[in-house]
């Protein structure tokens, strides 16, 4: 294991240091200008599509609400990557790292709002839901299956498989902690629960995580918020060691300048998956009217993660200075003692059952990733019988594994499957700036976009939104 970790760590420090940087940003700036900083011009708007009535009222709705799509990936996104990973990235890379997680944010936004955007564009209808995403944009749009295929491989072993068992290790390493459960106890408790779910599809799956992700986000932001009023006055004096230590000018703060940078945009994008091209499966599910609308609303769901959620539990950690003292503790161990130096032992038990439930969540969001793209290569039920088994098997290893290793393969596999997303994207972004002018025409003229495939003339691959296509816009 000692050297499987070493050759893990070799391949990240190659891909992440000199690579998925430059491209994360770089990209980010690009889709930024080229649509004129659409992540920011359009906060109302993410607001208001997000229950889009029009949506979840229509007659004969073949997808998931827009509320429920947006459940559904921030299911994935809201987890381990908010409470464990930001730990982890203070831990190595300093406060400095927190600085660097609000820029993959925020170019990341614009990243997202295409990627998501594209997902719609080429979505395909499939009895009573729809399937889309990377592996099918790469296909229509591009007409390269075989790429679609290779990514379809690569989202299935990152999310279905290694991110599974990324999130029943951060659940594990809290129970320890909080209850000294055992490690085989966690992994078993853990497997029964999550094939009862899986089993179910995708309409049981939207329907949990709808209520638990909701409820959990609000319980989890009131006590950050609790949290950081007690610490109001040093606020100041915590934002300036972020931005000191982002660029190297205070090294005391902990980290080093390469290791913000670095920590900062692995545990970002891990968290928000902004580009990583995860989202854009669940975005594809939903029933909208213009595609536009849910790359709004997954663009939205990447501030979500990273700006409030991320940000909170960065901002408590470094207050309460257990990053110092206990840096050599596993992620999700030093947010849980941060919160107990802060509110008391009762806090080490909330965190264990919130990141319980986060991470739960996550698992479930993650399988569906897994699934759709499994379908996309070949629809068959002993397929999908042993996918199912090994998600199972993951989540087993994950709770028994060590931090180190878990994550050392998370960060390998996201990274690949980017690369091979930010290229597809760059590809097709021509498509999602023409389908956001249409959409800012409409909405110039005073309507309610709707979209359909002879708006982008010349563009093929449209499925979905042909004319005479059955759609909730005609039932509506």
């Amino acid at each position: 294991m000692g050297f499987l970790e070493n050759i893990l760590g070799y391949l990240n420090d190659a891909m992440w240091g000199y690579i998925l940087i430059a491209v994360l940003i770089g990209l980010g700036l690009w889709f930024s200008i080229q649509t004129r900083f659409v992540q920011f011009r359009y906060i109302p708007e993410m607001f208001r599509v997000l229950f889009d009535k029009r949506a979840i009222t229509a007659e004969g709705r073949k997808g998931t609400s827009p509320f429920q799509a947006f459940t559904i990936s921030t299911a994935s996104r809201v987890g381990t990557g908010n409470l464990a990973g930001v730990a982890s990235a203070i831990a190595i890379g300093g406060p400095g790292a927190v600085f660097w997680m609000w820029i993959v944010a925020l170019v990341g936004g614009a990243t997202s709002f295409i990627e998501s955007t594209l997902a719609q564009v080429y979505k395909i209808p499939e009895k009573n839901q729809y399937r889309g995403g990377p592996a099918y944009y790469m296909e229509k749009g591009l007409k390269n299956r075989k790429l679609g295929i290779a990514f379809a491989i690569t989202i299935i072993f990152t999310y279905g498989l290694v991110f599974s068992s990324v999130q029943s290790n951060t659940i594990r390493l809290a129970f320890e902690k909080s209850f000294d459960t055992d490690k085989w106890v966690m992994a078993a408790i853990l497997t029964v629960i999550v094939a009862l779910v899986i089993f179910g599809g995708l309409k049981r799956i939207a329907e949990v995580t709808q209520y638990i992700i909701p409820i959990m986000a609000i319980f989890y932001i009131i006590l950050a918020g609790y949290i950081l009023s007690l610490n109001f006055g040093a606020l100041p004096e915590i934002f300036g060691m972020i931005f000191q230590n982002a660029f190297g000018f205070n090294q005391a703060a902990g980290g080093t300048f390469g290791a913000a940078i670095m920590m900062g945009i692995k545990r970002g994008l891990f968290s928000n998956e902004a580009g990583m091209g995860s989202a854009p499966n669940a975005a594809a599910t939903s029933e909208v009217t213009h595609p536009v609308k849910q790359g709004l609303i997954q663009t939205l769901g990447v501030f979500t993660d990273t700006l409030l959620i991320c940000s909170a539990t960065a901002l408590i950690i470094i207050s309460s200075g257990e990053w110092i003292n206990n840096g050599d503790m596993d992620g999700i161990q030093l947010t849980q003692t941060a919160f107990e130096a802060q509110l008391g032992e009762w806090a080490v038990i909330f965190i264990a059952v919130a990141i319980f439930l986060f991470a739960f969540s996550s698992i479930i969001g993650n399988y569906y990733y897994g699934e759709t793209n499994l379908e996309f290569i070949k629809s068959t039920k002993s397929g999908l019988a042993i996918y199912r088994i090994a998600v199972l098997l993951m989540v087993i290893f994950g709770a028994v594994a060590q931090f180190n290793l878990v994550w050392a393969l998370a960060d390998l596999t996201m990274g690949i499957m980017a690369l091979i997303n930010l290229y597809a994207i760059t590809r097709l972004s021509k498509v999602a700036y023409l389908t956001m002018k249409d959409y800012s025409k409409q909405k110039k003229a005073g309507k309610d976009p709707e979209f359909y495939q002879d708006h982008l003339p010349g563009v093929e691959g449209m499925e979905y939104w042909r004319r005479d296509q059955t759609s909730m816009k005609e039932d509506s």
